[in-house]
């Protein structure tokens, strides 16, 4: 596959010539996440939000290649009541906004992600008012992101990088598959929540608190393949 270069895309992916390179390069995700329309290194914001007016999925822009985001519907349901929770938290403790899986950012030039779920600080908005471009310059200062089985740890160690680069606190990874959580301070630095343990919001949401067995008790039971 040759690709074009063009100054108003991506140079990071422009230089890749396979799609086994441009897998490794997004984190070893599965092929079938890769969007080969626009060509990869060729996308813009422009591609991702007419993507997203026509199908019902959701993409992240990613050195100028639309990569489809693993969400399956237990995911979506987890982020669902994780979120109502550290909405009603916001309603007493006025400290910013939370986000769902809709909410795109661009953390860089070039680089769209949607957090699951995510907190942002009032600080980010001047006068408490909102962004009316549906891709704001903007970093959550809290991240969620719900493992689903195409994600990959490469990907999210890399998702991890750009989120605390991008001014990113604190980002918690929430796993289905074992009921544990992972919260990070930093991109390299974590401690394993179990089961039994509480998501804690520290000095970014004092008081907020969030047992994990009570979060996957409201969100249901899963199958079991």
């Amino acid at each position: 596959m040759k690709l074009r270069a063009n100054p108003s895309r991506s140079d990071a992916a422009l230089g890749l010539k396979t799609l086994a390179a441009i897998q490794e390069k997004l984190g070893s995700i599965p092929l079938e996440r890769i969007q080969l329309d626009p060509a990869p290194g060729m996308a813009t914001e422009d591609d991702l939000i007419a993507r997203h007016e026509k199908e019902d999925r959701l993409f992240e822009l990613v050195d100028g290649i639309l990569v489809e985001k693993g969400m399956g519907f237990y995911e979506a349901r987890l982020a669902v009541v994780l979120a109502r929770y550290l909405e009603a938290y916001l309603e007493k403790k006025d400290l910013g906004i939370a986000v769902g899986s809709d909410g795109m950012m661009r953390l860089a030039p070039g680089l769209v992600r949607i957090p699951d779920v995510s907190f942002l600080s009032w600080k980010r908005f001047p006068g408490k008012k909102l962004p009316s471009k549906p891709i704001p310059p903007l970093a959550p200062d809290l991240a969620v992101e719900v493992l689903s089985e195409s994600n990959t740890p490469s990907e999210m160690a890399r998702k991890l990088r750009e989120y605390f680069a991008a001014g990113t606190q604190l980002a918690w990874l929430v796993d289905p598959k074992t009921r544990t959580a992972k919260v990070y301070d930093a991109a390299e630095r974590c401690k394993l929540v179990s089961e039994n343990g509480k998501l804690d919001g520290g000095k970014l949401l004092p008081g907020f608190s969030l047992s994990l067995k009570k979060l996957f008790r409201q969100a249901g039971d899963q199958e079991r393949p």
